[in-house]
């Protein structure tokens, strides 16, 4: 069972991804948690990956420490949303 808040989160982080790196809807839309991400999305790279990070700290109001960062937390669309809920989720 997924903690109260977590849908909020993963719709989140869906509309960052849209809105920051310019990516469709239904594209979005139909990321799973084992669509890959950093790598495999030509649209995030290392300098968007700032800007994503940062996009997500300002709408769920969670800070994001440089040494949390790292290739694990941006390897899967799930991942990014588990690291953001437990930011989010505390």
């Amino acid at each position: 069972m997924l903690p109260e808040g977590y849908d909020t989160v993963e719709t989140t982080v869906r509309a960052v991804l849209r809105d920051v790196l310019g990516l469709s809807a239904e594209r979005v839309a139909g990321f799973t948690a084992t669509t890959p991400l950093f790598g495999a999305l030509p649209e995030l790279d290392s300098m968007a990956v700032a800007s994503v990070l940062t996009e997500i700290e300002d709408r769920l109001g969670i800070l994001i420490e440089d040494d949390e960062v790292d290739g694990d937390m941006l390897e899967t669309f799930g991942a990014l949303v588990e690291f953001a809920a437990s930011k989010a989720l505390v």
